[in-house]
């Protein structure tokens, strides 16, 4: 896997369920305006306010809606291992291309030996030949760093099981640290901000949420890799950042596709202010 992947948002109905059917349409446009691969359920996709039962419902729609297994990566990590393991065994059954893992992120500051054996006994007791684990490090939301050592023990207990890592930490050196330390690790930057310089140290290419709205400037970026495209790419990510991000995406398509229905966030999240969505409109 290689190139623009989007951590898809999840559209909601009037009563903040999942729906299945906007999810599979907004995802197979993904894929049309550019998208190299989907990641499901992650920071953006309101992960952590959906059930494991949801998820496991959206990820059976977009498989029965024709998006293909091998252009997904869902999110499986939990703060409960049980959770952790049987979406990561539903996601490997079904041939997707990998899961996407948190560290359990409730108990903050745990030991490199707690993490280690967390991530062991999820890869152990998910127990599929299939299974192919992106590690997801974005620790100023979830207040658990994945460390370099960490991954190098996890390199070595799981070769060619632990494949690549979404970088989130926002800081350009880690990512560098990243690509430098382990050669042939599929390294996502988590911002496009950093796209052609990732690329350029032998990275994978970047999981970015604006992927949702720009697609197609991100992608021509990534096969371009050229200065101009990066700094045209740069201007929506910088007017994105200066709001909410999540409500702030989803007011975008809520105006795009002249569906309202798109602005619902799960609590704790909210919708953008009549101010922010006015900031909004002047982008």
């Amino acid at each position: 896997m290689q190139g623009v992947l989007a951590p898809v948002l999840t559209p909601f109905d009037s009563q903040l369920n999942p729906d299945e059917g906007r999810f599979v349409s907004f995802c197979r446009k993904l894929l049309d305006d550019g998208c190299n691969g989907l990641v499901p359920f992650g920071t953006t996709g309101e992960a952590n306010s959906l059930s494991v039962e949801e998820r496991e419902r959206l990820l059976d729609a977009l498989l029965e809606g024709g998006v293909p297994a091998e252009k997904l990566i869902p999110g499986t990590g939990c703060a409960a291992l049980p959770d952790t393991v049987r979406l990561s065994k539903k996601a490997a059954r079904a041939g997707c291309a990998g899961v996407l893992v948190l560290p359990p992120f409730y108990y903050k500051n745990p030991s490199e030996e707690g993490l280690y054996r967390s991530f062991a006994q999820a890869i152990d007791k998910t127990g599929e030949g299939r299974l192919r684990v992106y590690l997801y490090h974005i620790p100023q939301v979830s207040q658990v760093g994945i460390s370099l050592r960490l991954i190098e023990r996890l390199l070595k207990a799981y070769p060619g099981v632990v494949t690549g890592i979404k970088d989130s930490s926002l800081e350009l050196e880690h990512t560098r640290a990243l690509l430098r330390a382990f050669p042939g690790f599929e390294v996502f930057v988590g911002t496009e901000k950093f796209l052609l310089a990732t690329l350029r140290e032998g990275g994978a290419g970047c999981i970015t949420a604006t992927a949702n709205v720009n697609a197609p400037a991100i992608s021509r970026a990534f096969r371009e890799r050229s200065e101009e495209r990066q700094r045209e790419i740069d201007v929506v990510r910088e007017a994105f950042e200066k709001l909410p991000l999540i409500a702030a995406l989803k007011e975008a398509i809520a105006r795009r596709s002249g569906d309202a229905r798109w602005r619902a966030v799960r609590p704790p999240l909210v919708e953008l202010s009549p101010d922010e969505r006015a900031t909004l409109k002047e982008m």
